[in-house]
């Protein structure tokens, strides 16, 4: 049996070996960081065996499986948190037979672990109570690219959207959508955050704290606004997740190559108190490590834009960079619109800007190594707020945010008993229509909601175009309407996701705007009569209830 053991310094470990998160916010305060004081442990690592056993000379020993590459046992400060259902934690779905390797770099101790297209790395810091890891994949041979770390059951508090309890709940859709008897419902789909809103994800008792640290999602899919799995917790075990790539609700080809690190970090109960470096992880220390595909700070750019024009006071901005290797954001500035991106791979870019999650300005952007590419104010000339309407049922952002249940929908099920009712005709000038209508409409739910308006004689004496935008759809659901007597079109399905996301926390797909040329000969004369638009739902696929084709809005209105 081989052994290699370094001797630890016992000193705080600091500097370019500890850890920060891409910053979607400011950095948690207090005494709860990643960072642990050495302890009597030895930095070092073994071969049982079976396993690489790796003490980080602090209070975390964990054990990767020298067939596999799973992650095998997490113990800390004495304790097993890893392993459940007979399974351990592990890249994709896991990997089978791989090739597994280790050395150590002088504070660093790497695994390397090679399965076809995929190499997947583990490193461990001295002193430090983390497990940092990448994943590269090369190719589409795994259908997702996900990292899952396994946790025993009964350790932290089975509590949350996405915990449920199989001895008692009752399954309700496809395996893993669960309906509590107080008729709350409850999934691993149901955190309810999107990528840009958290830096980490996990569980605490109070005394430990157990959180993925996630990677900057350089090499992701999906966009700021994607949501995913992120955690899930039952009474037979816990997850933690790393999504890179997954195909529920996802809009973007996958992208492929290093991604990460992301990281495994144990506290003292809090949540992780991480040290930024130029808004992202401090990777200082990664550079000359020998991971394949990895690219130094040396080898990146930025992009820093002055401003946007014609923004809107009152919805948040962010600028998104994505081309087919690579994908970033930054938040815009409130009043300038000013923004800045570092750490970008070189290449082109398109750049988005997003009111909201509403894409209303395009434009293309190079990033060299080692250079800044400066932007003068950009602006926004694509929000159809800015379209004068007669009315308007909500407003342009990209999301359903104003209509009835849409909050509830990133972390509940539609059944939830929660939910107002779905269905929702609404009278135009009645105070608080948008808080009324239903923010989905199902084939088989909620089909043929009315909205009723009034117009002048000389609005009924002309044509308008009624838009409705959407912001995704299930089973090519897609709205068709009448005006009193005046039927539209069926119109064109655009493309989204080919999966469920209406039942599972999403409503984010393609942003479309369907248009209808109303004719005047549609309109009622009378300006004391109401005219009333219907809206219902065509598709020739679909299941039932819930899982009937249906879409979900973002606007309705009618332009003068």
């Amino acid at each position: 049996m081989s052994t290699h053991r370094k001797p630890l310094t016992r000193r705080r470990v600091l500097g370019a070996s500890a850890i920060g998160v891409a910053a979607t916010g400011a950095a948690v305060a207090g005494g709860s960081g990643l960072l642990s004081s050495a302890s009597a442990a030895t930095f070092g690592y073994r071969d049982d065996g079976t396993n690489y056993v790796v003490d980080t000379g602090a209070s975390l020993v964990f054990k990767v499986s020298r067939s596999t590459g799973d992650l095998t046992s997490l113990v800390y400060r004495g304790r097993e948190y890893e392993g459940y259902g007979g399974k351990h934690s592990h890249v994709e779905s896991g990997l089978g037979a791989s090739t597994v390797t280790i050395r150590q770099s002088g504070a660093t101790i790497l695994v390397k672990v090679v399965h076809g297209a995929i190499t997947q790395w583990y490193a461990a810091r001295s002193g430090q109570n983390n497990v940092y890891l990448w994943t590269d994949k090369k190719d589409a041979s795994f259908t997702a690219t996900r990292y899952l770390v396994r946790l025993k059951p009964g350790i932290f508090p089975n509590e949350g959207s996405d915990s449920w309890i199989e001895a008692s709940d009752q399954v309700i859709e496809a395996g893993d959508v669960w309906k509590r008897a107080d008729g709350t419902t409850h999934s691993k789909h149901y955190s309810g955050k999107r990528v840009i809103d958290y830096d980490h994800i996990g569980f605490t008792t109070g005394s430990v704290g157990l959180w993925i640290v996630r990677s900057d999602h350089e090499k992701a899919s999906g966009g700021p606004f994607y949501r995913s799995l992120l955690r899930h917790s039952n009474d037979k075990g816990a997850g933690l997740y790393e999504i890179l790539h997954y195909n529920q609700a996802q809009t973007e080809p996958e992208r492929f190559g290093l991604q990460g690190p992301f990281v495994l970090a144990f506290t003292d109960g809090g949540t992780p108190s991480p040290v930024l470096s130029a808004g992202k992880l401090d990777t200082s220390w990664v550079d000359g490590l020998g991971i394949t595909g990895w690219v130094g700070a040396s080898g990146r750019g930025k992009v820093a834009g002055v401003g946007l024009k014609n923004m809107d006071a009152t919805y948040p901005y962010t600028v998104g960079f994505a081309n087919a290797d690579a994908q970033y954001w930054a938040k815009a500035a409130s009043g300038t619109g000013a923004f800045s991106c570092k750490g970008m791979l070189p290449g082109t870019y398109t750049l988005t800007v997003y009111k909201g999650e509403l894409a209303v300005h395009t434009a293309t952007v190079k990033v060299t190594a080692g250079g800044t590419t400066s932007l003068h104010s950009l602006t926004i000339t694509g929000d159809p707020s800015t379209a004068k309407a007669i009315w308007r049922l909500g407003d342009w952002d990209g999301t359903p945010g104003e209509f009835k249940n849409a909050k509830l929908m990133t972390y509940a099920h539609p059944s939830d008993a929660r939910a107002a009712k779905w269905t929702g005709n609404v009278t135009i000038g009645s105070g608080g229509e948008a808080a009324s209508f239903p923010a989905y409409l199902w084939k088989d739910v909620n089909d043929g909601v009315l909205v009723y308006f009034k117009l002048t004689k000389a609005q009924a004496a002309a044509a308008h175009t009624l838009r409705v935008g959407v912001t995704d759809a299930f089973s090519n659901g897609r709205p068709r309407i009448a005006v009193n007597d005046w039927v539209s079109a069926i119109p064109t399905a655009p493309a989204q996701p080919s999966t469920r996301s209406l039942t599972t926390g999403s409503y984010r797909g393609n942003n479309h705007s369907f248009a209808y040329n109303v004719p005047s000969s549609a309109w009622k004369t009378d300006p004391h009569q109401y005219n009333v638009l219907k809206l219902t739902i065509v598709s020739g696929s679909g299941g039932t209830a819930f899982l009937s084709a249906g879409t979900s809005f973002d606007c309705i209105d009618l332009l003068t």
